[in-house]
Formats: structure tokens, sequence, C-alpha cells
């Protein structure tokens, strides 16, 4: 016998060496998954597949064809299977439709509506459509009706103007005033100092209107009477304090800026947000100083406070202004960058030393 023929022989009975252990390992996987099959059902559990099983089964399930799932499958039929198998493939070569009708409006075409109607009181469906033509956006007056409909927008002569719009139209007009605590050592222990910030709308010039340990109706009947002073009162010119329902705002502190004519505009309960620009300096105030210094004696707060209003204003670009400084001062275009430093270099100003 030649080689050759040796080696087929070799091979044949190699084959079917592994082809007789193949089947006896499908055998016993078969009969594994009847028993495990069995012991669901006997519990009173019914066998549920999830849609990535039923997938993966039918994607290995089609190449075998029916004749060998039918002799392997325990779990589902043959059929189901290939049911399975079906849906697959239409599922791959489905594609969305579009719907059937006139589109709807654009989102941002909503928006802009919202807007304008929210922004402009006294504008109406003929003013707002005109205003989004110019923007290349031609929009049928019943459809901006029927969108300031579904936000609870009334028409023109019933709109009322927004708190947004107000305070940027009245800007000139209007200051804003907060409290924010600190935590000051003394011989006590720790004590909370209240400090009342005031800030105008227009020109984000701030002021301290003052801090102390018990913001009792005495201290603040002061504070009000300092702030309308006549000659250099900080609310001098103002007809609107924004503050909250704090009853550290006590009634005679409000009667007594009522009496030089100013009106106190007060924000919703646990609304922030309506006295967004005190709230926004308090904040610089605490992460940018305060909040990374301690403090010995009332003293030195007041001294931290005084050197960060000087930096706020002088030092500071502020974006609601176009990144210009509260002071006004133009930055110098030639000369030497140096830079100016407060509170140990806690605050830094860099700038250009005139020559």
């Amino acid at each position: 016998m030649s080689p050759t023929i040796q080696l087929q022989l070799l091979l044949a009975t190699f084959a079917g060496w592994v082809g007789r252990q193949q089947t006896c390992v499908i055998d016993y996987l078969v009969e594994e998954n009847r028993v495990l099959k069995e012991q669901i059902e006997s519990s009173g559990h019914r066998m549920r597949l999830t849609d990535d099983q039923r997938r993966r089964l039918a994607a290995k399930g089609r190449p075998l064809g029916r004749r060998i799932l039918k002799r392997i499958a325990t779990i589902v039929t043959p059929d189901t299977i290939l049911v399975w198998h079906r849906r697959l493939i239409a599922a791959k070569w489905t594609y969305p439709r579009k719907s059937i009708g006139r589109p709807g409006v654009m989102k941002e075409i909503r928006r802009l509506i919202v807007e304008m109607a929210e922004d402009n009181p006294s504008w109406g469906y003929a003013r707002i459509q005109g205003a989004l033509k110019h923007l290349d956006h031609r929009v049928a007056r019943s459809t901006i009706a029927k969108t300031l409909k579904e936000h609870g927008i009334k028409p023109s002569p019933d709109r009322p103007m927004s708190r947004t719009t107000f305070v940027r139209s009245h800007a000139h007009l209007i200051a804003a005033a907060d409290f924010f605590t600190t935590e000051v050592w003394t011989a006590r222990g720790l004590v909370t100092h209240y400090t009342l910030v005031v800030i105008d709308i227009a020109t984000r010039r701030v002021h301290i209107a003052g801090t102390t340990t018990n913001p009792v109706s005495a201290w603040m009947e002061q504070i009000a009477r300092n702030l309308t002073d006549y000659e250099d009162g900080f609310l001098n010119g103002k007809s609107f304090l924004i503050i909250d329902r704090d009853s550290i705002f006590s009634p005679p502190f409000r009667s007594i800026l009522e009496d030089v004519g100013i009106e106190i505009l007060l924000t919703a309960y646990q609304a922030p947000n309506m006295n967004a620009h005190a709230e926004r300096v308090i904040r610089s105030i605490k992460s940018e100083c305060l909040d990374q210094m301690i403090f010995v004696g009332q003293g030195s707060l007041e001294k931290a406070i005084r050197e960060y209003v000087e930096h706020y204003h002088d030092e500071r670009s502020h974006q609601g202004i176009g990144n210009r400084l509260v002071s006004g001062a133009e930055p110098q275009s030639y000369g030497r960058v140096t830079a100016r430093r407060r509170l140990g270099g806690m605050l830094s100003y860099y700038h250009r030393r005139a020559a």
C-alpha cells in the first residue's frame, strides 16, 4: 500500500472519529437542554426569551435548516426559529416612513414665536408674523396663535410683560439686594455674620450695605436710611428694588424705601433666579474670595470684602457689560505687562503699565 493511500485512510479514520465525537457532544447538549426545559416547566414557570436572544437563535439556526433543527432544537420549534429569522431579515430592510400630512412647525420657529411674544407684550400675531418673515420664516397667523395658546401666552392686549423684559427695559432704574452669610472665628467660637449686598442692575456696580451678627429691625432701618441718603445714598435715582421674602427685610425697612418712591419687587418663594444679579455677585464673592479664607474677627472679614469689591469694580471683567470693567477704565495698548495682586495673591489683575 502506497504512502498516499495510507495517509488518506488515516485522515478518513480521524475525520470519522471527530465526527462521532461531535455527534456525542451534540447529543449530550440536546439532552441537557431537554432536562433544563423540563425542570423549568415542572416548576410552573414559562420560558421567556428576550428579543436579543431570539435574534441570536435565529441567526445561528437558519444555516442548519429545518431537518437538523428538528433533531437538535429543544427550547423552541424549528418553525419558530425560521420565523424569527425572516423577521430579522425584514427588520434589516425596513426603513422609517415619512409621516403623511403637513409637517409640524420647526422647533426653532416655535421657540422664536414664544420668545418674541414674551419679550414684546404689545406684539400681536401680525407683528410676530412680520418679524419671522424678516428672518425668512413664513408662518401663518393661525400657527402663531396656536403656538402661543399651547404655551399659555395670551393675545397682545391681555399679555403681561415678563419679568425679564421688565428688568431689561428698566435696568437703569432697578437695584437688587440680598444677604449672604460667613462664619467667623471669635472669642465665642464660630459666629455667623450677615452681609447685605446691593447691586445696580444697569452698571453692575456693587455696594456693601453692612455686616452684622444680628440683623434686627433697628439695624435694617438704619441701612435703609443710609441707602436713601439724599447726598450719597446708593439707591438715589432708583425706582425699584428687587429683594426676596426673607423676614430680615422687615416692614420698617420697606416703608423707609417706599416713602422715598422706591417700589419693592418681591421674588416668588424659592425662586433665586428672579434675583439673578444679586445671586450671581454673591456667588462670585464667596467662590473667588471668602470660601478660600479663614476669618478671625469681623474686621478681617470686612477687609476681605472691601478688597474684593475694589477688585470687582476696577480689575474684574464682566460678561454682562461686554467684558468691560465696571469702573469704565480702558486698557492700555502699550507698555510692560504687570500684575496687581490683592489678599496675598488670591486676586490678580494683569494690565499694561503706562510708560
